[in-house]
């Protein structure tokens, strides 16, 4: 169990990488370890669902806008059925703010397409502050690889 000790080995892969699918335990409890290694070794770290996430790198990094969900019966004079657009701040706009480096953990990451993980793929190779660990579903034991590794050509 050293590696959960220290989780110098996973630091490393992430460095080198960028953007790591991981498998994780379903009991849990190794995710939360290696973020708090993760944060003390500088990081800033965010935690969030892959579900819904739409265009990654639009999600992570623009300004975008989107629309409520419909409610049923609404009044067409102002704005339609649609709704109103609402502008939303990008997830990762606060975080990198400062000098330190930061690691996004996606749950859920199963649900991502071949292109969606492409694209988190090339986001992390462009912006070099940024680290992106895509949990891929549950393990007998933590195990990870560097995400070029599992997008299919």
């Amino acid at each position: 169990m050293p590696l959960l000790l220290s989780g110098r080995g996973f630091r490393r892969d992430l460095e080198a990488s960028g953007c790591i699918a991981i498998h994780v335990p379903l009991e849990g409890g190794s995710e939360t370890r290696l973020l708090r290694r993760l944060r003390a070794s500088g990081y800033r770290t965010q935690i969030t669902s892959a579900r819904g996430l739409g265009d990654p790198e639009v999600f992570l990094m623009q300004l975008h806008g989107i629309r409520p969900p419909h409610l049923g019966h609404q009044s067409v004079g102002r704005n339609g059925a649609v709704g109103e657009i609402q502008q939303v701040i990008p997830q990762l706009s606060e975080l990198l703010n400062g000098e330190a480096p930061v690691v996004l953990w996606l749950l859920e990451g199963q649900v991502l397409s071949n292109s969606e993980l492409l694209s988190l793929h090339n986001l992390c190779q462009r912006e070099p502050r940024i680290k992106i660990v895509v949990e891929m579903g549950g393990a007998r034991s933590l195990r990870w690889q560097p995400m070029k590794a599992l997008i299919r050509n």
